[in-house]
Order: C-alpha cells, then sequence, then structure tokens
C-alpha cells in the first residue's frame, strides 16, 4: 500500500500577492516561488483570506469554516476544546503532525490542548538574540513620523555574516525533522513564520537587493473617495503626514526585501524534502494569512475591518504530490483560503469531521482555468458595544500605552464608528462591501485596481450592487453555522424508563423492560422487544 502524501505548510504573516515578481511586480525578488510555479505548482493570482488579520483567518483555513461560524472574528479567540482542525484530525487519522509554536491558534489557557493537536511542537528560542537595527534609535520620539511606522531598516549581521532570527531557527527545526524523521507514519509539517510582519527590517544582502527605482506607484489617500473611517483614523493616530515618498519607497523596499529571505527559506524547505527523498511524495502548501498596507493608502501594517486587495489577496501556491494532475503556472480563479483545508484534507485522504465550506482545489491544479467559485469573501471588525472584540482589552480598561507601536491601531479599535463590522463579497471584477452602519463601499477593480473610487452612489453599477447584495445574504443564509454530523440523545435511561414502565403488565416485563433500556437501546426497539416478548408468551 502505497504511503499517503506528506502534508507540507510553510505560512508567511502578513505577506501580499504582489510581492512575489510573477504577479507583475518588477521590484520583488522571489525567484524560487516563480520557479516553482512555472514547473510545478499553480499559483492564484485571486487567492482571499477570510479576514484581514492573523487568528481569525487561521482559525478559519486550518477548519474550513468562516470567522463568524464560531465567533472566530477577533485576534484573542481562538480555536477551544472541543472544536476540531486539520492537524487534529490528520494526528487522529495516523499523520506525524509537526509545528513550531507561533500558529497563532489554539487557545494557550486549556493544559495540555495545544499538545494534543499535535505530535510534536518546536518551541525554539534556543539561540541568542538575532542583532537589531545599524540605528537602533529610527524610530525617534514619539510625536515623530518614524514612532508609529513599524521601520526598522536595515539589520545588523552577527560574527558569522547573519542576523539569524526566531524564523530561521524554526525553518531549521524542520529541515531537521524532515532529514530525520521521528516516525514511519506520513508527515504534517506547519511552519509559521513571523516574516514578512511588521517591523520593517531585513538584514543584508535582502535590504539592498531591491532596486528602489522599479516600485510600483502606492495609493495615496488624496488620490481616493469614500474610503472607510478606519483608515482615516489610522492615519491621524500614526501622524505619518509628513513621510516622504523616499521614506515610503524605503519601507515598501524593505518590505520586499523581507519577502526575498521568505523565497529563499522555502527554497531550503523544499530542497530538505528532495534531499529526503520525500519531495514527490509531498503535497506543498505555500500561504500567507493575510497581506500589509505596506504604504498604501499611506498607511502602515493592516486594519482588521478594511478589505482592499492589499490586505485580503495573498500568495496561495500548491504543489500536489507526484502522479496527481497538474497545470503548473498562474491560475486567474477565485479562490478562499478555506479551500486550503479541503485541499489538504483530499490529498491526506481524511474525511472531515464537521461540515466545512471549502472546495477542494484538485480541479484547478489539473486545469489553471477551471472555475470552482463565482464569488469570494472576507470579514472583519465588530458591533458596536463588543468592546471585547478589539485587541486593546488585554490591556485593562485604559487600553494600550502609548509607546506601543500598535497604540494607532488599538486605539482606533476602541470606536465604534471606526472598528464597524464589514464583510466584503468579490466576483473578480466588482467588490462590495457592507457594513452595519450603511457606509458601503462598491469598486470596480477593472477600471479602478487599486480601488481609489467608492462607487457605491453611482447609478450604473445599481444593479450590480443589488446582485453582490443578493450573493451575500445567500452566503451568510447559507454559511450561517453548522449541525454537528453526530446525533444526539433526546431521553436518558431513567427518562425512558418512566415513560415505559406504565406499559409493562408484570414484574417479567418490567425486567425485560428495564434491562433493554439500561442496555442503551432506543425506546423504538425496547417497545418492539416488549411484542416480542409478549406474542412469544
Amino acid at each position: 500500500m502505497a504511503k499517503r502524501p506528506n502534508i507540507i505548510i510553510f505560512n508567511p504573516d502578513e505577506m501580499r500577492t504582489d510581492t512575489m515578481s510573477h504577479m507583475g511586480n518588477p521590484a520583488a525578488v522571489t525567484p524560487f516561488l516563480d520557479e516553482f510555479q512555472e514547473t510545478e505548482a499553480v499559483s492564484f493570482r485571486n487567492a482571499y483570506c477570510q479576514n484581514p488579520v492573523c487568528v481569525p483567518s487561521r482559525c478559519s483555513f486550518f477548519t474550513g469554516l468562516y470567522p463568524h461560524v464560531h465567533g472566530h472574528r477577533t485576534m484573542a479567540h481562538l480555536l477551544r476544546p472541543g472544536e476540531s482542525s486539520l492537524f487534529l484530525e490528520l494526528k487522529n487519522s495516523g499523520y506525524y503532525v509537526w509545528m513550531n509554536s507561533r500558529n497563532d491558534l489554539y487557545a494557550a489557557q486549556y493544559e495540555g490542548w495545544i499538545e494534543e493537536n499535535c505530535s510534536e511542537i518546536f518551541y525554539g528560542g534556543n539561540t541568542k538574540p538575532a542583532p537589531g537595527p545599524e540605528d537602533p534609535g529610527i524610530r525617534g520620539p514619539m510625536d515623530g513620523k518614524q514612532f508609529y511606522s513599524h521601520f526598522g531598516g536595515k539589520l545588523k549581521l552577527d560574527e558569522n555574516g547573519r542576523n539569524y532570527n526566531r524564523d530561521d531557527e524554526a525553518v531549521d527545526a524542520l529541515i531537521e525533522r524532515i532529514r530525520n524523521p521521528k516516525s514511519d507514519a506520513p508527515l504534517c509539517a506547519f511552519v509559521g513564520l513571523m516574516y514578512p510582519h511588521t517591523p520593517y527590517q531585513v538584514e543584508e544582502p535582502y535590504f539592498s537587493a531591491i532596486d528602489r527605482t522599479k516600485l510600483p506607484k502606492r495609493v495615496r489617500p488624496e488620490e481616493c473617495s469614500g474610503k472607510p473611517l478606519m483608515e482615516e483614523r489610522l492615519r491621524h493616530f500614526q501622524h505619518m503626514q509628513d513621510y516622504t515618498e523616499e521614506e515610503w519607497d524605503e519601507l515598501r523596499a524593505v518590505y520586499l526585501g523581507m519577502c526575498m529571505k521568505v523565497d529563499e527559506q522555502f527554497r531550503r524547505v523544499c530542497d530538505a524534502l528532495k534531499e529526503a527523498g520525500e519531495y514527490d511524495n509531498s503535497a506543498i502548501f505555500f500561504l500567507s494569512d493575510h497581506g500589509d498596507f505596506d504604504g498604501d493608502y499611506s498607511i502602515p501594517e493592516k486594519a482588521q475591518n478594511c478589505f482592499e486587495d492589499c490586505l485580503t489577496k495573498v500568495p496561495f501556491l500548491v504543489k500536489p504530490p507526484k502522479g496527481e494532475a497538474i497545470d503548473p503556472g498562474i491560475s486567474d480563479s477565485l479562490v478562499e483560503l478555506v479551500d486550503f483545508y479541503a485541499t489538504a484534507m483530499d490529498y491526506a485522504g481524511v474525511t472531515p469531521d464537521h461540515t466545512q465550506f471549502g472546495k477542494s482545489l484538485r480541479p484547478v491544479l489539473a486545469d489553471r482555468n477551471a472555475k470552482i467559485r463565482n464569488y469570494v469573501f472576507s470579514e472583519g471588525g465588530r458591533m458596536p458595544g463588543e468592546e471585547h472584540c478589539d485587541e486593546s482589552h488585554i490591556n485593562g480598561p485604559q487600553g494600550s500605552p502609548k509607546n506601543n507601536v500598535y497604540w494607532p491601531r488599538q486605539t482606533a479599535q476602541r470606536e465604534d464608528d471606526a472598528h464597524i463590522k464589514g464583510t466584503m463579497v468579490f466576483d473578480g471584477r466588482y467588490k462590495y462591501i457592507m457594513r452595519q452602519d450603511d457606509t458601503d463601499e462598491f469598486y470596480d477593480l477593472e477600471k479602478d485596481p487599486g480601488e481609489r473610487t467608492n462607487r457605491i452612489n453611482e447609478a450604473e453599477y445599481a444593479g450590480d450592487i443589488r446582485r453582490l447584495e443578493r450573493e451575500l445574504l445567500r452566503w451568510y443564509q447559507g454559511t450561517c453555522d453548522i449541525v454537528p454530523l453526530d446525533f444526539d440523545k433526546r431521553f436518558n435511561a431513567e427518562m425512558l424508563w418512566s415513560m415505559m414502565k406504565g406499559n409493562c403488565r408484570n414484574a417479567e416485563e418490567e425486567a425485560v423492560v428495564r434491562e433493554a433500556i439500561m442496555s442503551g437501546k432506543p425506546i423504538v426497539m425496547v417497545t418492539e422487544m416488549l411484542r416480542k416478548y409478549r406474542e412469544g408468551k
């Protein structure tokens, strides 16, 4: 019997689609990902995450469920005991599940819960801290333009000519496990990186490898109209209005340098699989959880209830095991990250233990022109009064301290009007965003790929707006809950006995009925046994 394929998951954090050269960014340097999609994998141009921040996105794509189904729509509500996920399901089906500790997935207050979901966790922290920025004072004063920019710039190198960080340590640990497996079972390996998550900082050779003159034009807020209040509030609190185009370009170039390092780390993992003779028998997934403003709209980092492509469209590449159909290259098909769950489970040959909403990507991997979705969805934000749904609650009633680099975002999220709940639907051209306070958005990405102009009130789009409103309603109706696949008993044994004992004519019948009930037989079967008992008499 052939060994089931390994499931290898490489998960950078906060990487947007256009950080890859093969997606058309002339400044991006991702040689391995470019070659990978050209020869062995499919890279999805239109892959969308289900929430634009880490925890809700991961709780979604590791379960095949949308964030609203079980309330996983905040940074502080993770999977809890009783909730299933890819790792637990593969472990229970015989996989050896390896992960590093940065998964942003399992609630840590339950002792043993994280460990229950895997065979081995690599915690790391066994090396000295990597050198910091060449300019340690780059952040400057609190009222300066750099303080909330998340910009660290060029990192120093250690005595070995490296800047060896926690990501490097995790990648090396995975490579060690690939080369020296602890089990003959198929491997499910997940490595969750910090890069290219902020702060924007990287060492040589990545820092200088990005040609600043090739950077595409960024989307500037003065070019935009009808954008969400959250973006205005972020700009207000971050006070980066004096940032020059040269400074934005430097920030953006460093971000691309971080993505270049991710590309190299991914190459090393694939090389290790080849050296171990496991590459052909591996389904390999490269996907990010969400994107990054990276200076577009004059904002760094991210926001939980904004849905521009720079935040919601992510790298997603899939290589199937050898022998499976593959049409390598770029696919324009609309896909969602929940489809990762369905595809990984499909290749592993494991049936999900719960209803889920992902679709296996096998048809698109076999034919890049195949279409499995007409619409994709993303959601975020909170309802008014849901203070427990903003991140600042972790810091107490006073909120985040002002010297925290996340103070602007966490402060903006305390405002009901700014952090209002929103849901996005996109059909490949038109993007509609419904918000609880009726400040909706509508963009024609064919004419306006930068999503600069909100056309929600333009008559020529009224029909498409109504159509997308209906699709959003159908989607919510079809995914608002799931019913468990197993069944519950309506009555315990004492309840059944109380209902049946009055039907018994004598002590002998009572003994027969009570024994049947206590053995767990359902009431219909007990009634039938009593009938047959009487006929036999």
